[in-house]
C-alpha cells in the first residue's frame, strides 16, 4: 500500500464499510483517510503507530481513530510469512448522521466521542470485550440493522471509562503527502533496523537533513527525542519476547538491539519501572493465575 493522504476508504455509494481483514501483514505504510475508523485485531502481533504514539499490539487490540489521523499497524519482523493476520475494520464518514448528532440532546455523548477520536482512543477492559462481540455481530448484519448496531457500539464506547487517548494533547498532525512520505521513510528504516545500531547521520540523510535538523524535526513530530523513541520501540519488542518466555533474558537483550546486558537492564527499568526478570516473573504469574 502506497502512502496516501485524504484517500477515502468508503465508496461514494455507501454510508459505512465493514470488513473482515485477512492478510499476510497489516498496513506496511503510514496513511490517513477522511473517515472515522474502528479497528479490532483478531490475530497478529507487532507495532502500531498512531499520530505521535508507538505501542505493541496483539490480538484484542481495539482502537477508534478520527478523520485524518495518521496510523499503521505493522507486524513484527520475525512474524512467519505464512501466518495470516486477521482483523475487523469499520469505516464511516465525517458527516455520519451529522444533523441528528449535532442537534439532538440524546446524541450529545456520541458527538463528544467524535471529538475525542481526533486524538485516537484505545478501548480496553469490559468495553473492549463487549464491543468486540458487537463488531463480530455487525459483520453478519444487513440493512438498517447495521446502522443500529453501529450506533449501539458508539454509544457503548461513549459511555465507557475504558477508553484512553492515544496521542499527546499537543500532537501536530501530518497534513500533506510530502510529510507523510517523509515519516514513512523514517518508520520503514527504523522498523527494519531497530535491532541493529542505527546511525543518526544515516537516518537523517534518508530525508536530506543534517543530524541536528533531523533531531529537531523528529521531536516536533513525535513529541520525543529519536533516542527515546528508539528505546521505547526496543523495550516494547523486548516485552513481547519476555512474554513468550522462549528466550533467556540475555538473548532477549541482544535480539532487541542491545550490545550489553547492563544497558538493556537499565533502559528496560527506565521504561517499565521493573527489571526484565521482574517483568517476566510477574507476567508469568498473571498468566498462570488466569488459566
Amino acid at each position: 500500500m502506497k502512502s496516501v493522504v485524504q484517500k477515502s476508504a468508503i465508496p461514494n455509494s455507501k454510508l459505512l464499510v465493514i470488513k473482515r481483514l485477512e492478510e499476510l501483514n497489516f498496513d506496511p505504510s503510514l496513511h490517513l483517510h477522511p473517515e472515522y475508523q474502528l479497528f479490532l485485531v483478531l490475530k497478529g502481533w507487532g507495532t502500531r503507530f498512531i499520530g505521535d504514539n508507538i505501542k505493541q499490539f496483539n490480538p484484542g487490540d481495539l482502537v477508534f481513530t478520527g478523520p485524518n489521523l495518521p496510523h499503521l499497524w505493522r507486524n513484527d519482523p520475525d512474524t512467519k510469512k505464512s501466518s495470516k493476520t486477521l482483523g475487523i475494520v469499520i469505516y464511516f464518514p465525517q458527516n455520519f448522521l451529522s444533523e441528528i448528532i449535532n442537534s439532538k440532546e440524546e446524541m450529545e455523548n456520541i458527538r463528544l466521542l467524535f471529538e475525542k477520536a481526533g486524538r485516537g482512543l484505545e478501548i480496553y477492559g469490559k468495553t473492549n470485550k463487549k464491543v468486540s462481540r458487537m463488531m463480530q455481530e455487525l459483520l453478519n448484519a444487513t440493512g438498517a440493522s447495521r446502522l443500529i448496531i453501529l450506533l449501539q457500539i458508539l454509544d457503548e464506547i461513549a459511555d465507557s471509562a475504558d477508553c484512553h487517548p492515544i496521542t499527546h494533547v499537543n500532537y501536530i498532525p501530518i497534513n500533506n503527502k510530502t510529510e507523510s512520505d517523509r515519516m514513512n521513510k523514517i518508520y520503514r528504516y527504523i522498523m527494519k533496523n531497530f535491532r541493529d545500531k542505527i546511525s543518526l547521520e544515516v537516518i537523517a540523510d534518508l530525508i536530506n537533513m543534517t543530524p541536528s535538523s533531523f533531531s529537531r524535526y523528529f521531536k516536533s513530530r513525535v513529541n520525543k527525542s529519536f533516542s527515546d523513541f528508539l528505546k521505547e520501540l526496543r523495550i516494547d519488542y523486548a516485552r513481547k519476547l519476555l512474554n513468550e518466555n522462549k528466550m533467556s533474558i540475555n538473548s532477549v537483550s541482544y535480539d532487541s538491539g542491545y550490545t550489553t546486558l547492563s544497558n538493556f537492564n537499565k533502559q528496560f527499568k527506565e521504561v517499565t519501572g521493573k527489571t526484565p526478570l521482574q517483568y517476566r516473573n510477574e507476567y508469568l504469574k498473571i498468566r498462570i493465575e488466569s488459566i
